[in-house]
């Protein structure tokens, strides 16, 4: 069964990974992101809701 060879198939994914975690990644990462989080007033609503049905 060819599937269950892992000759060629591991070379690749460990290659890929090498290249995603060395070269990519830190790319990435080093972008600033456009919308920093801010804190929000989380106001908690108290009133119960009216449901029509009851």
């Amino acid at each position: 069964m060819p599937q269950l060879n892992p000759d060629p198939w591991l070379m690749i994914l460990s290659s890929t990974w090498l290249i995603y975690t060395i070269i990519l990644q830190p790319k990435i990462l080093s972008h600033l992101p456009t919308n920093n989080p801010t804190n929000k007033n989380n106001k908690i609503n108290t009133n119960p809701w009216i449901w029509p049905w009851t």
